[in-house]
């Protein structure tokens, strides 16, 4: 469903066990800074009602989720700690198409968005069926669910959005671009690391 050409091991979920902390941490700022990506878009673009209204609801719903897994960490006891600069969204963010028309802007801000859904997505599944951490777990397994929403929600606005660019084939080389970069990722308790 997802497209990704590369999967994340699920060994990965063995390191983040060695570090909760950390990656709730991480993960809390993810979920801010997806929602800030939403009303980013709608301020850039408001003029399109419908996609206003889905970033409203869809910003909301990101900030819900920064809100449950801090009342995580605060329940166990944890501190959120500083925000966490996020290397693979940076390296995504490089090789995004400079410049273009406005519209070309704002199918490449959908695209981008979506790929970094569609990672989050696949990596709350892989924590959901490795993480031995029951609560964890269960949690992980209703996050995956709404970030593979979000990422249906920023594809199909950039496809509905960008007639006379081949959003597909954007779509295809980013995939493969992804691929790459996070190649690189999957060796620290971050949700892209």
């Amino acid at each position: 469903m997802l497209g990704l050409k590369l999967a994340t091991d699920p060994r990965w979920a063995n390191l983040v066990e060695t570090n909760i902390e950390e990656i709730l941490t991480d993960h809390a700022w993810c979920e801010q800074k997806a929602a800030t990506n939403a009303i980013t878009i709608i301020t850039l673009n408001s003029e399109h009602e419908e996609l206003v209204t889905a970033l409203l609801e869809l910003a909301q719903e990101e900030l819900s989720h920064f809100e449950m897994v801090h009342n995580i960490i605060k329940k166990r006891g944890y501190t959120l700690g500083r925000e966490r600069k996020d290397s693979y969204v940076n390296e995504l963010f490089k090789i995004r198409v400079k410049g273009g028309s406005r519209q070309q802007s704002l199918v490449d801000r959908l695209l981008f968005s979506a790929m970094i859904e569609a990672r989050s997505c696949e990596r709350f599944k892989v924590l959901s069926n490795n993480i031995k951490d029951e609560e964890l777990s269960k949690f992980y397994r209703e996050l995956m669910i709404s970030e593979a929403g979000h990422y249906n929600t920023f594809l199909s606005f950039a496809r509905k959005y960008g007639e006379g660019i081949d959003v597909d084939q954007q779509w295809k080389e980013l995939l493969v671009a992804e691929a790459e970069i996070i190649g690189r990722y999957g060796k620290s308790e971050a949700i892209h690391g």
